[in-house]
């Protein structure tokens, strides 16, 4: 990699002495420096950003949104980097303990056979998600329905270095 462009998220896969080797959203890899690299924004305030959207299986935009998709990113506009998928994002998510959870951990659903649905939680029993069943089609913050608590599977967060993505500081463009 040559050059790493202002607020391009990237996921950070080893520390060493002061530098990062990372890799873009299009694979390509590189070190930088730790000091030129900042922590990104805020997940669930990117995700409350698309509140009102409608749901959209496959959806990754304001027109339409899924719910791991929202997941994806509401991460994604932070400057971080997590899979795509809910079975993906439980798979690389850090698992916490109910009484350690807080704002913005994930929690999947689903049955033995993996994860199907994925949400925010905003804690007090209270999910933001994109959701479509009767009388509710889009990105919502409720409390967390029983038939879905019927069917939690793992709750999660995205918090150490090497798993949490990040993003140039506002120092402008580097180059490698």
């Amino acid at each position: 990699m040559t050059e790493l462009v202002r607020g391009e998220a990237v996921s950070v896969e080893d520390e060493r002495h002061g530098w990062l080797k990372i890799r873009t959203g299009y694979d390509y890899g590189g070190w930088v420096q730790a000091q030129d690299v900042a922590g990104g924004g805020d997940p669930l305030a990117e995700a409350r950003g698309y509140l009102a959207t409608p749901y959209l299986w496959g959806g990754m935009t304001e027109r339409g949104i899924d719910c791991s998709g929202l997941v994806h990113m509401a991460y994604r506009r932070a400057g971080r980097l997590i899979p795509r998928d809910a079975d993906q994002q439980e798979e690389a998510g850090e698992a916490v303990e109910e009484p350690d959870l807080r704002p913005g951990d994930l929690v999947t659903y689903g049955d033995e056979a993996g994860a199907t649905h994925v949400a925010f939680w905003l804690g007090g029993g209270r999910i933001l998600h994109s959701t479509q069943r009767d009388g509710v089609n889009g990105v919502v913050e409720e409390d967390e329905p029983a038939e879905l608590l019927a069917t939690r599977r793992r709750l999660v967060r995205f918090d150490s270095l090497l798993r949490m993505q990040t993003e140039l500081t506002a120092s402008g463009e580097n180059r490698l």
